[in-house]
C-alpha cells in the first residue's frame, strides 16, 4: 500500500479513473434502488451519474493523451490514508436524505481529493485538468443538494410517505410487536415466581431469563416469516434484531426493580414500570398505527391485566 505523496503522476490520473468509475457505479446503484419508490430522487442520481462519466472521460482522454492505453489497476484501498466509500451493497441500505447527504459528501471528498493531485502534479495539463475538476466537483456538491431540492412538493410529498411506510413495515411495526410481546408475555412468569418464592433474586433471574429467552424467539420467528423482497419489509436481520431487541427490553423493564432487595417495594416498582410500558405501548399504536389512544389502551391494558392476572394466581396458589 503506497501512501499518497509516493504516488507517480501516471498513477494519480489512474487513481482519479477510477475513482470516477466507482462513483457512477455507487450513484447508479443509489438510482436503481430507489428507482421503484422513489421515481424523483432516482432520476436525481442518474444525472449525477452522468456528471461523473464526463469526468471520467475527460481524466481517460487526457491519459491516454500523456501514457498511452494501458491503464494500471490502483484504487482507493490501495492508497494510504485514502478517503473510502462503503461498499455499495452497504449504500443501497440507506434512507433517502442520508444517501443526499452522502452524495454532498462524495463530492466534497473528490474536490479535496483533486486538489491535492493538482498540488503534486507537475505536467500543467494534468495540474490543470484536476484543478478545474476540482471546481466542477465543488460546484457539483452544490448541484446535488440542489437536485434534491428541486424535486417537487408533489413528487417530495410522495416519497415523504412512501419513506414514512417503509419506517413503518421495517421498523416500527417489529418493534411494537416485539415491545408488546416481551412486556405482556413476561408478565406471568415473572409475577408467578415473585408471588410464589417472595424472593426478590430469583424472582429477577426468572424475568431475566424469560426476557432474553422471549427476545431471541421473536428475533427468529421475525427473520424468518419474510425476506421482505414482495411485502417490502426490508432485510430480515434487521427486521429480527429489532423485534429480538425490544423484545428482550420490554420483558427487561420490569425485571430490573427486583434487583433491589425488598419484596414489596420492587413489587411496587414492577408494578409501575408495567403500567408505564402499557402506556408507552398505546401512544407508540397511536403514533404510527393511527389508532385512537383510548382504544389502543384498552386492548393493551385488558391484554396486559390478563395475563397479569394469571401470573399472580398462579403465584400464589
Amino acid at each position: 500500500m503506497k501512501r499518497f505523496a509516493e504516488l507517480s503522476e501516471r498513477e494519480i490520473l489512474a487513481l482519479a479513473i477510477s475513482n470516477e468509475d466507482e462513483d457512477n457505479r455507487i450513484y447508479r446503484s443509489f438510482a436503481d434502488a430507489l428507482r421503484a419508490s422513489y421515481p424523483d430522487t432516482a432520476d436525481m442520481y442518474d444525472k449525477m451519474a452522468e456528471e461523473e462519466i464526463g469526468h471520467h472521460d475527460m481524466l481517460l482522454e487526457l491519459y491516454r493523451k500523456k501514457f498511452g492505453d494501458f491503464l494500471p489497476l490502483i484504487r482507493r484501498q490501495n492508497v494510504k490514508g485514502f478517503v473510502e466509500r462503503r461498499p455499495i451493497w452497504l449504500n443501497r441500505a440507506l434512507g433517502l436524505d442520508a444517501a443526499r447527504k452522502f452524495a454532498e459528501q462524495m463530492e466534497y471528498e473528490t474536490a479535496r481529493f483533486y486538489r491535492r493531485a493538482a498540488q503534486a502534479a507537475h505536467d500543467d495539463a494534468i495540474r490543470d485538468l484536476l484543478t478545474r475538476l476540482a471546481d466542477a466537483e465543488d460546484k457539483h456538491g452544490k448541484i446535488a443538494h440542489e437536485l434534491g431540492e428541486k424535486i417537487t412538493p408533489k413528487a417530495r410529498a410522495t416519497e415523504d410517505q412512501t419513506a414514512k411506510r417503509m419506517f413503518l413495515l421495517q421498523y416500527v411495526q417489529p418493534g411494537l410487536a416485539g415491545l408488546m410481546d416481551g412486556s405482556v408475555s413476561t408478565l406471568a412468569p415473572l409475577f408467578a415466581a415473585a408471588f410464589a418464592t417472595h424472593n426478590t433474586w430469583s424472582t429477577f433471574l426468572v424475568g431475566f431469563a424469560a426476557a432474553i429467552g422471549a427476545g431471541i424467539s421473536m428475533a427468529f420467528a421475525e427473520a424468518m416469516s419474510d425476506d421482505g423482497s414482495l411485502t417490502g419489509r426490508g432485510a430480515p436481520v434487521v427486521r429480527g434484531a429489532v423485534t429480538g431487541t425490544m423484545t428482550a427490553l420490554g420483558g427487561l423493564g420490569h425485571a430490573l426493580p427486583y434487583l433491589i432487595p425488598h419484596f414489596y417495594v420492587a413489587t411496587a416498582l414492577a408494578f409501575a414500570v408495567v403500567a408505564v410500558e402499557l402506556v408507552v405501548i398505546s401512544w407508540i399504536r397511536t403514533r404510527y398505527m393511527d389508532t385512537p389512544f383510548l382504544r389502543a389502551a384498552f386492548q393493551v391494558v385488558v391484554g396486559g391485566m390478563l395475563v397479569f392476572a394469571v401470573g399472580i394466581l398462579i403465584g400464589s396458589s
